[in-house]
């Protein structure tokens, strides 16, 4: 009997079990490097952020939270003379009050701050940066009813940025000073978002459409030693109790 011919297309070594073994051996090849280093992390990376973090008494200091001080005396440069413009030019008790616990709140903070920046020799800037100085000459401009709305629309975007910042800086500080610099800006911010609802002129549509936006950088003016930085020297102003949130602006 003659023996059986192999039938065509058949065994491994077909012209279609060639093709799949070549592709399996290629997947093979392109998937090694992924495996391979997908629990690595990158050395370029890494040596950025070494450089990057510096060794102190309180635990390392990272790049993040030496931005996060300079933002936070930043903060202070600006907003406390925005507070005192409401207190003198709002045409509401609401308005006024929001501006005196912007005064109280970044004065107590400016304190700390310039306290931890000089325990970690951190340079402080001696004055807003030229988007804040922007803001101010806004409200320096504007008068009555234009200057309330003007005040609770870039008081309350400021805030809201520094407020997701220094929960951020929170959540990732290994310095025991930034976390109680974060802690006390947190509750500040927070007591500054209130006061500027009730206002009553906060436009939460408009508001979360610019939150959404990615800020344009503004560079930051040169920075001073610690020691260097002029203290937030609030002029006296009237005392005022906090009135209820309210959705329309109370009467004067």
């Amino acid at each position: 009997m003659r023996p059986r011919p192999p039938i065509k297309g058949r065994g491994i070594f077909s012209g279609t079990g060639l093709v799949i073994a070549a592709l399996a051996a290629t997947a093979a090849a392109l998937l090694y490097p992924i495996w391979s280093y997908a629990d690595r992390q990158d050395t370029a990376d890494a040596s950025t952020l070494s450089t990057q973090t510096v060794t102190t008494p309180y635990g390392p200091l990272s790049a993040q939270d030496k931005d996060f001080i300079t933002k936070v005396r930043l903060a202070g440069l600006w907003e406390l003379p925005a507070g005192q413009l409401a207190e003198q030019k709002g045409t509401t008790t609401a308005v006024r009050t929001a501006g005196q616990h912007l005064v109280d709140g970044h004065t107590s903070l400016d304190a700390h701050v310039r306290t931890v920046a000089t325990q970690l020799g951190v340079p402080l800037p001696n004055e807003a940066n030229s988007q804040q100085k922007q803001w101010l000459a806004t409200l320096n401009g504007a008068q009555g009813v234009d200057f309330d709305r003007e005040f609770a629309a870039l008081l309350r975007l400021a805030h809201g940025r520094v407020y997701a910042l220094a929960a951020q800086v929170r959540a990732d500080t290994q310095n025991s000073l930034v976390r109680d610099l974060a802690d006390d800006a947190n509750a500040t911010v927070l007591d500054h978002i209130k006061v500027l609802e009730a206002t009553g002129y906060v436009d939460f549509a408009t508001l979360a459409q610019e939150l959404a936006a990615s800020p344009t950088p503004v560079p930051n003016p040169p920075a001073v030693a610690p020691s260097a930085a002029v203290p937030l020297t609030p002029s006296p102003g009237p005392s005022y109790s906090l009135p209820p949130a309210t959705a329309e602006p109370s009467s004067p």
